[in-house]
């Protein structure tokens, strides 16, 4: 009798330096507990109020520079002077398990992704408008003024690949942004492909005769 297993679909989100990206990933995650969220790796300092494990996985410099060697990371890139990366073990457990799983990763390593898994779902996170975006930075109270404006700058490089991606979504009412995203993950998993295990366990059933 032929096996029919689900593999995890991947959903990969990028967003400019504080568009709220992290916001909306807690939000998301909490309307959508079974969806995997894979952390990342960097060597940047943690924030106030950020969890080792939780938010990120903080590695000193050099420890991540030997991962990187060593063929840890499914991608890696350098922003803002500091490294980043997605630890490929766990992502792969997860979707040979059927699970799906979340990247919150920069445009970088969204690039990285997509050659490798060509069929990730791919969503970028537009600010309302970049009087907006510079405001939302200023309030967070971590940078300095040439930080932030060296943060707008990259922000405008990074939102020239908003155009490789399958879905924007605007995060203006938080509400509203999480709902458009949970509308994108229900979407992909009723996608044909996605279901393509359930339609051959159809399709292949036989009743017995009468």
């Amino acid at each position: 009798m032929p096996r029919h297993r689900r593999t995890g679909q991947l959903f990969v989100i990028s967003a400019p330096s504080g568009v709220g990206k992290t916001t909306l990933v807690r939000s998301l995650l909490q309307e959508l507990p079974e969806l995997e969220f894979s952390v990342s790796c960097t060597t940047r300092p943690s924030r106030p109020g950020e969890t080792d494990g939780r938010d990120y996985h903080f590695l000193v410099r050099e420890v991540f520079l030997a991962g990187v060697k060593a063929g840890r990371f499914l991608e890696w890139a350098q922003v803002h002077g500091e490294y980043y990366g997605t630890d490929k073990l766990k992502l792969d457990e997860w979707l040979e398990a059927g699970k799906d799983v979340l990247l919150d990763i920069d445009v970088q390593g969204a690039r990285q992704v997509r050659c490798i898994f060509p069929l990730a779902h791919n969503i970028f996170i537009l600010p309302p408008s970049w009087g907006v975006l510079e405001q939302r930075l200023q309030a967070r109270g971590t940078e300095a003024p040439d930080q932030i404006a060296s943060r707008l700058s990259a922000a405008r490089r990074e939102v020239q690949e908003a155009p490789w991606y399958d879905f924007i979504v605007v995060n203006d009412v938080l509400e509203t942004a999480v709902t458009d995203l949970i509308s994108i993950i229900r979407a992909a998993r009723c996608r044909r492909m996605a279901q393509a295990h359930r339609l051959r366990a159809i399709l292949d059933f036989h009743p017995p005769p009468s």
